[in-house]
């Protein structure tokens, strides 16, 4: 083929180009895609910005004014173009690539820059602008980066390390776990979801269920706990963002005078010969603030048990032969509040101490409903679930269109741990598709800043990752000031909390995050077995959630041992060794992993066997071959034995 039937096969291609580019109204240039527009998109934006001088005044060090900078992932992002008539032309530069702006006059123009995107910060400049007003402005709307689908290779994670973490889940789940399920978004990209298990795993009387409905990635799981960051936590800050709420807000002017007018005394045990008095203990709970409750520093304790007739609340144990003060007859969620939360006394003088307390984040709950007019489902559907096209977060899952097979299920007997625990109304069918915490079941109506919200891991992580950005397309939730306020250590003296967010800080909580993750890590926990992280340094959120609950009572010897599920002996149950073993697939030779992570099985195994021996120690006695803690030993030999070279 000579040289000049080369060029002309050059020209027809070219033609063709330009045809294609004029029938899709679409401008191509080396680096970006422009789109021009009938109608700006509404929202709010991570910044609306207009040049020239963006900053609103003549800056003396001359070129600041010319150039903004944006958070941004790789592969995504879109910059929106207001340019007035009068304009007539300008220099764009997005990373320093040029961007050809010759036909972008006099219109509104979408601009695509995912080939050119970096994660992390991403700068526009906008100079040289030629127009015949000198008050007109180009106006740069810059939406937030949005969880597209991506693969474990593209974000630098490699899949041995999931494939371990596979290979242990199966292997529990044969010698008797429940089910799990997790997802992972690193430079906002979903790179990994997967599911394991059945929805319901046993019968009420603990025979195997071995023909069940597959958990899958769609499966909703109660969150617990972990609802208190993603529920409450997350609408204190939206709503602190927004100027609705003060941190210092005192919790008597919101709620009202009846939050301590109404307390009743309890000499706790725990006071012993330091008992300050009732009146001093009124006069501390009137001090009590916002921030308070959320950094579990108000002085309530840990649960109030308004639902149970039968607890000591002197001694804060449970028990089958002392009247609860506390107990809330009739239980409604505003009776709750009145007859239970507002009767409560301290247990200590706020904020002299941080206590996890459930009490906190039910009256937080609260606290938002008063100030928002709606209950927390409507509020946070409306803000955050609809407007982020998450499909698969809710509570009360059986009165928002699913079904119990939609649900994971927790305790197999109600809320008597198979027998042990009994007070009126207490359910006795396998909870699925209902709140299993009872305080949230029996006095909120399965609506509560504590605990009560279900979701997917999927949908999960993609609402903690708005943590990382501040919000998501064009919807705005939070400010960077905001966020670090949030997760900041409480004090030097506690530097493992935040407002409400568990932090990892210097190996404090090594035990869910791993020894890999940064100190400025943040997450929760939930006592069905769900937990949450989320690592800024890494633009990661790993979101890993069982049902491990669904499991039978090991030793139902006594109330002592009530909450001795078998499916806490499993190490799927243990939800640090996940995030432990994806850090090691961070950025890494795959030969050296390969040999990490084969020597670490082996050792997983022989750490398996200590915690054997020292159970057996404690208990006096081997345990019995079917015990869950065996059963769990063998799993995990299976396990070594299959990465064994």
């Amino acid at each position: 083929m000579n040289l000049k039937t080369i060029s002309k096969i050059l020209f027809i291609l070219g033609g063709v180009l330009m045809l294609f580019g004029c029938k899709s109204n679409l401008l191509n240039t080396t680096a970006v895609t422009i789109s021009k527009m009938g109608n700006m998109i509404s929202g709010s934006w991570q910044a609306q910005v207009k040049f020239p001088d963006w900053k609103g005044y003549v800056d003396d060090t001359l070129a600041m004014n010319s150039m903004y900078s944006f958070d941004g992932v790789k592969d995504q992002g879109k910059l929106f173009f207001i340019i007035p008539e009068s304009i007539t032309s300008f220099d764009l530069f997005v990373n320093n690539i040029k961007v050809d702006t010759k036909n972008m006059l006099n219109g509104i123009y979408e601009v695509d820059i995912a080939r050119i995107a970096k994660n992390g910060m991403n700068t526009i400049q906008v100079c040289n602008i030629n127009s015949d007003n000198s008050e007109d402005k180009i106006t740069v709307n810059i939406p937030y980066p949005r969880v597209i689908d991506g693969a474990l290779e593209e974000v630098g994670l490699s899949k041995k390390p999931f494939e371990l973490i596979s290979d242990i889940i199966e292997s529990d789940i044969k010698y008797g776990f429940s089910s799990s399920q997790l997802a992972v978004v690193k430079d906002g990209k979903l790179v990994y979801q997967n599911a394991w298990g059945l929805t319901n795993s046993y019968e009420k009387d603990g025979t195997r269920i071995t023909d069940g409905t597959k958990v899958t990635n769609d499966t909703l799981y109660d969150l617990a706990s972990v609802t208190k960051m993603f529920s409450t936590a997350y609408a204190i800050q939206y709503l602190v963002d927004n100027g609705k709420i003060n941190l210092e807000d005192k919790i008597v002017d919101l709620i009202g005078p009846e939050f301590v007018n109404n307390t009743v005394e309890i000499k706790f045990a725990s006071y012993k010969d330091a008992y300050p008095g009732f009146e001093k203990i009124k006069e501390w709970k009137s001090s009590i603030t916002v921030r308070d409750l959320l950094m579990h520093q108000a002085g309530f304790p840990d649960g109030g048990h308004y639902h149970n007739q039968k607890f000591d609340a002197e001694n804060q144990r449970l028990t089958n032969d002392v009247d609860n003060v506390l107990f809330v007859e009739n239980a409604t969620r505003e009776n709750t509040l009145i007859n239970g939360i507002c009767k409560t006394p301290l247990l200590y003088k706020p904020r002299t101490k941080t206590l996890y307390s459930d009490i906190d984040y039910m009256l937080l709950g609260l606290v938002v409903e008063k100030i928002t007019e709606k209950d927390l489902n409507t509020f946070l559907s409306e803000t955050f679930w609809e407007p982020m096209g998450l499909t698969h977060i809710t509570y009360n899952p059986l009165e928002n269109g699913f079904s119990k097979d939609d649900c994971a299920a927790t305790e197999l007997n109600g809320n008597t741990r198979d027998g042990l625990v009994e007070f009126p109304n207490v359910r006795h069918d396998t909870v699925q598709g209902e709140v299993h915490d009872e305080e949230a079941y029996y006095t909120m109506e399965g609506i509560s800043g504590h605990a009560g919200l279900f979701s997917n891991a999927t949908d999960l992580a993609k609402l903690a990752s708005i943590m990382i950005t501040g919000g998501y397309g064009n919807n705005k939730y939070f400010s960077k000031n905001i966020r670090d306020l949030f997760i900041a250590p409480q004090s030097l003296s506690t530097i493992n909390y935040g407002i409400g967010w568990w932090r990892e800080a210097d190996d404090k909580r090594v035990w869910y995050f791993g020894t890999q993750a940064p100190e400025s890590s943040i997450g929760h926990q939930g006592w069905t077995g769900t937990f949450a992280m989320i690592d800024f340094d890494n633009n990661l959120v790993i979101v890993y959630l069982t049902n491990s609950i669904n499991t039978p009572i090991s030793d139902k010897s006594s109330l002592d041992t009530a909450n001795d599920f078998a499916g806490r002996y499993y190490t799927s149950s243990t939800i640090g060794f996940v995030p432990q073993l994806i850090y090691m697939g961070l950025d890494t030779n795959e030969q050296d992993l390969d040999n990490a992570l084969y020597s670490l099985v082996k050792d997983m195994a022989v750490e398996k066997q200590k915690h054997v021996d020292s159970k057996e120690r404690k208990a006096g006695k081997p345990y019995d071959k079917n015990h869950a803690l065996i059963k769990a030993k063998e799993a995990m030999d299976e396990v070594a034995k299959k990465w064994t070279r």
